[in-house]
């Protein structure tokens, strides 16, 4: 087997010393804390993009995972926080579903609203909550592309049982996004979903 043919994550070392030293954390405020904390720390430590997630159990608060976005750094285009926090926590569990029989139920907070891409992995993760801080203008607003969401994904996600808290220490959050372009920070996108 060549190296091609194997892929190997990890995270870097200061985000899971971050995570191990988190006692179960109440409220959508205080977890939103903990996230955007990880966020502004990959911006400072120049490890990636400026976006963090976490996944919690929903009741306790016990921190399952804690994932940043290595897009960047790692030269692959699916390390977005949100990904990064349901594959560790799906790892850690044992299982796929975040929602499976004889589990608690998790919640994904997220530093800003999923792109499309971590949009169409949280039906599939078994989060039964998600809660966001940054709006996608937000995210558009500093050069991302968020690529193409339903207009009501809120909505869609309610459907499936799935609840959305929106706007959960926006500002604080959104300060991570215009801090990492003032820093001259890396706005990737794919050449396909750029505009102009």
């Amino acid at each position: 087997m060549s190296h091609a043919d194997s892929l190997l994550i990890t995270s870097p070392q200061w985000l899971r010393d971050y995570a191990r030293e988190t006692p179960p954390i109440a409220g959508d405020e205080a977890r939103m804390v903990r996230v955007i904390g990880a966020a502004r720390e990959n911006v400072a430590r120049g490890d990636g993009g400026p976006f963090a997630a976490g996944v919690f159990e929903r009741d306790s608060g016990v921190l399952v995972a804690l994932g940043v976005n290595m897009v960047a750094t790692a030269g692959l285009s699916i390390l977005h926080a949100e990904m990064m926090a349901v594959s560790l926590a799906q790892k850690k569990l044992g299982t796929f579903d975040l929602g499976a029989k004889g589990f608690p139920a998790h919640e994904l907070v997220t530093s800003a609203a999923p792109c499309a891409m971590c949009l169409g992995a949280v039906p599939w993760s078994g989060v039964t909550r998600v809660v966001m801080g940054a709006r996608g203008e937000d995210v558009e607003a500093v050069g991302f592309d968020e690529g193409a969401k339903p207009y009501d994904w809120e909505q869609e996600l309610e459907k499936r049982g799935i609840e959305v808290v929106a706007d959960v220490m926006r500002a604080d959050a959104a300060s991570v996004l215009k801090d990492y372009a003032a820093r001259g920070g890396e706005i990737y996108n794919s050449a396909h979903c750029r505009k102009g």
